[in-house]
């Protein structure tokens, strides 16, 4: 160090650590919330009195903005580079549009409400994503170990709420909805600002031809069928296990489990890689998935067989996901990462899961819950025809 020049160096090992646990802690605090809200909400909607296909329609709302938010928040973020503080904004328009619920607003009040909060809280994660690869920077082979954090979130948070409302009314879920908001909004606000980023700018005829490629299309495609196939899991699981006799713990374990699994999963993703090529884990996982929403319909009664079921989510969310990352990051490299996580979000999470969890609706208000997981199943068999004629592995991304 320089005489006169007061600023320490910190050590390499110690600023990994530090900027480690600072990524770490929104993944945990933003699928907490994600955790509270996807096995309760649906049953919240139905002790206030909405129709299924209102239940279906209100949950969508949060797949939905998943289309648009990300896009536009995406495109803010490459341009600007202020992903960070891009990121606190919308962890505190989130926290305050949520406020809303609390006037009971009724149906077409609470689709405002959903819409506007998810709108802004849906603008994290993709944004989220790419400043935790460029804070990670050379190390990026610890993302696994960052967003390990997300699921053991969403899992505290699962079981926390299950076990409250084994004693409290369902109507108490937004109150124990806020602390989540508020992990977000202080955790957004612990992000270092030097994960952030340069702005970096690419022609936009490069991202449209790179969208036009088989390939590309049929990533997206097999994506956006693998969301619509949730959508009947995300709004009407646990209507179904209440349905079949479960309690709201059993139930909140159930979910729990399927995170253990896809937890599991990602400790062990980079040997998978070594063992396997990408197509075949995009095969094997397609294909177990389409077991699983079958187990579902079928043998939900059955409780070691609803817990092998469970435990496929390895499979449908951890090893998909997992293939996912890297086909964003090969395809779409640095000049577009952000736009392309956001159309990934936004394509697959956002317009799958709205579309599935409408269908669903609509079958599960006519046919019953049982039939909407088969439907689920059909999604996945066209899905892997996709795959298996289309899809190709993802290029190495650009240094």
């Amino acid at each position: 160090m320089k005489p006169g020049n007061n600023t320490a160096t910190i050590p390499q090992p110690t600023r990994v650590i530090t900027i480690y646990w600072r990524l770490s802690n929104l993944y945990f605090w933003f699928f907490a919330l994600l955790g509270a809200m996807m096995p309760y909400w649906s049953l919240y909607l139905d002790g206030q009195g909405f129709s299924y296909l209102q239940i279906a329609t209100l949950m969508a709302t949060i797949q939905l903005t998943k289309v648009v938010a990300p896009n536009v928040w995406g495109w803010l973020g490459d341009r600007s580079g202020r992903r960070v503080r891009l990121v606190r904004l919308g962890s505190l328009c989130g926290a305050f549009c949520f406020l809303g619920v609390f006037l009971e607003p009724g149906f077409y009040g609470l689709l405002l409400v959903m819409l506007a909060f998810t709108f802004f809280w849906n603008a994290i994660l993709p944004l989220y994503e790419v400043i935790t690869l460029q804070g990670l920077g050379s190390d990026r082979e610890r993302y696994g170990r960052v967003r390990l954090w997300g699921s053991v979130g969403f899992i505290v948070a699962v079981a926390m709420i299950g076990w409250l409302l084994e004693s409290l009314p369902l109507s108490s879920l937004p109150w124990l909805l806020l602390p989540m908001f508020a992990g977000i909004v202080v955790a957004a606000f612990l992000v270092p600002q030097e994960a952030a980023g340069k702005p970096e700018k690419g022609p936009r005829g490069q991202l449209i031809a790179i969208l036009k490629e088989p390939a590309v299309l049929a990533f997206f495609s097999m994506n956006l069928l693998l969301q619509v196939s949730h959508g009947a899991y995300y709004t009407f699981f646990s209507i179904h296990l209440e349905q079949l006799g479960y309690g709201k713990l059993a139930i909140g374990l159930l979910w729990s489990l399927a995170v253990l699994a896809e937890i599991a999963l990602f400790l062990v993703m980079h040997r998978v890689f070594r063992l396997c090529t990408v197509r075949q884990i995009v095969l094997g996982a397609l294909a177990l998935t389409l077991v699983r929403w079958v187990m579902i319909a079928e043998v939900s009664d059955v409780l070691f067989l609803l817990v092998l079921a469970q435990c496929l989510h390895a499979a449908s969310y951890g090893a998909l996901h997992a293939v996912s990352v890297q086909y964003v990051q090969g395809y779409f490299g640095r000049n577009h990462h952000g736009q392309g996580q956001a159309l990934y979000s936004g394509l697959t999470f956002g317009a799958g899961g709205a579309l599935g969890a409408w269908m669903s609706g609509f079958i599960v208000d006519d046919f019953g819950t049982s039939p909407a997981f088969l439907g689920s199943a059909a999604a996945m068999a066209i899905a892997l025809v996709i795959a298996w004629r289309w899809l190709k592995p993802p290029p190495q991304p650009s240094p």
